[in-house]
């Protein structure tokens, strides 16, 4: 499993707990220091069965410094996928990528489904 967070998240140091407590092995990824590429991107999204508006951090500094709210709806998938590319900063997190499933975001009840 590959396991994708920044690790300053309290979202995502909940999720590797939660990794950790039921004994799960994963492959940790910094999203700041290797920000997923456009292809991995796109694979992730197509794998998960989201929308591709689900990968963005909307409540992050750099979505609300960029206004996506607001620009979002009139970008298409390309221009949605080369942004998230750009900066890691941009994309949810935690992101878990497993053999079977792409998990975006951190559901205790989701993950439990997926991986128990």
């Amino acid at each position: 499993m590959l396991f994708v967070c920044y690790p300053k998240c309290s979202t995502c140091r909940k999720a590797q707990a939660w990794l950790d407590s039921h004994g799960l092995t994963y492959t940790l990824r910094d999203i700041k220091e290797d920000n997923p590429s456009r292809e991995e991107l796109a694979a992730w999204h197509g794998r998960s069965g989201l929308p591709l508006r689900k990968f963005f951090n909307t409540s992050g500094l750099l979505y609300k410094s960029l206004a996506l709210k607001d620009r979002l709806p009139g970008m298409t998938e390309d221009e949605q996928l080369d942004l998230l590319a750009s900066d890691g900063m941009l994309v949810k997190r935690p992101i878990l990528v497993t053999e079977t499933a792409v998990l975006v975001g951190f559901r205790e009840a989701d993950w439990a489904a997926a991986l128990l």
